[in-house]
């Protein structure tokens, strides 16, 4: 361990981040290091760029697919202290209740578009399925709606309808094999200590005529170029990995499927991405501030910056769609959805 720096110690992590700085490694901390086998390329070195506070990890990206990693990788029992205390939310409400409408709108409007093509009591899976949102949508169109999450707290005031497994691992969810027509990572394999393990155990449960749904930060966006360590979509430290859509592709073709179709725009996640990364680069400010404040129960200590906070907020927006969809045109999104099927004998 490097002296002066410390590893990510389980409890000790802000809640969302906001007082973990992210800043631009020193030029003598540039060279490549060391690293476990990329996943998707197999490149044992990568080049560190962003320091994560004074935490021992870096974010390094691999020279020869550039994907991004935290590095050294954060134990188990450490991910696992990234998501105790108020990270989901009370009686399953995370954000005030306008958020939170909003929240439950898109979730329809997104089980909508994910369930094309199924017929009533299909079996979908949302790993990751965190509050319910996606499961409840599930269920109002009739389908067979499963989830696994990792801790019982997260899924506190969850749909009744919607069968819910407890597993830290989605192979320990000890699902049939074939036995779903969906399979949703809505903005979770990111959060993945083994994100490989996860596709190859979808490969074995997902039905052969099954789609899967995988929706990640673009790492390789415009956004992403343009906010540098204040982009809101890296999350440090939860987001363990950071997926340029090549790579990603790259990575779902060489664990057996094949990439039928590709979205680059996201109005839940790409315009507020632009607005709080924006912000974000204020200097002085803390980090991801204007999330805080969105927040159900957030911090009305300071209620006149509060109160300036949600005003940015609402009159950026409208640009800030504008410039989402002009990105998503030019197939740069700030995230992406990627819609995959199992390779099968005989495909192209």
């Amino acid at each position: 361990m490097s002296v002066g720096h410390r590893a990510l110690p389980s409890r000790a992590v802000p809640v969302y981040g906001h007082d973990l700085g992210v800043v631009p490694v020193a030029v003598a901390e540039r060279e490549e290091v060391e690293v476990a086998p990329c996943p998707v390329c197999g490149a044992s070195r990568a080049r560190p760029v962003y320091r994560l506070g004074d935490l021992e990890q870096r974010l390094v990206v691999c020279p020869a697919c550039g994907l991004g990693r935290l590095h050294p990788m954060p134990d188990e029992a450490t991910v696992r202290s990234f998501y105790e205390g108020p990270y989901y939310g009370q009686g399953g409400r995370k954000f005030g209740a306008l958020e939170e409408l909003l929240v439950r709108l898109a979730a329809r409007r997104q089980a909508r578009r994910l369930a094309r093509g199924l017929r009533p009591g299909d079996r979908v899976l949302d790993v990751g399925c965190g509050r319910g949102a996606l499961l409840s949508a599930f269920a109002d169109r009739g389908l067979e709606a499963h989830g696994v999450e990792m801790s019982e707290a997260a899924v506190e005031g969850t749909d009744p309808r919607a069968r819910v497994r407890i597993a830290w691992r989605l192979r320990d969810a000890a699902y049939a094999g074939g036995s779903f027509r969906r399979v949703v990572f809505w903005h979770v394999l990111e959060h993945l200590r083994d994100p490989e393990d996860a596709l190859l155990e979808v490969r074995r449960i997902l039905a052969d005529d099954g789609q899967l749904h995988v929706a990640v930060p673009n790492f390789s966006s415009l956004q992403a170029r343009w906010a540098g360590p204040a982009w809101f979509h890296l999350d440090p430290p939860r987001h363990l990995w950071h997926f340029p859509l090549s790579a990603l592709v790259r990575l779902l073709e060489s664990r057996g499927f094949r990439v039928a179709a590709t979205h680059h725009f996201s109005l839940r996640q790409d315009p507020f991405g632009w607005v709080q990364s924006a912000l974000n680069r204020v200097p002085g400010e803390r980090r991801d501030a204007l999330y805080a404040q969105l927040l159900r129960g957030g911090d009305t200590g300071r209620s006149a910056w509060a109160l300036a906070l949600r005003l940015a907020y609402w009159a950026a927006m409208p640009p800030a769609v504008v410039l989402s969809l002009l990105t998503a045109a030019g197939r740069s999104g700030a995230t992406v959805h990627v819609v995959a099927r199992p390779a099968l004998p005989g495909d192209a």
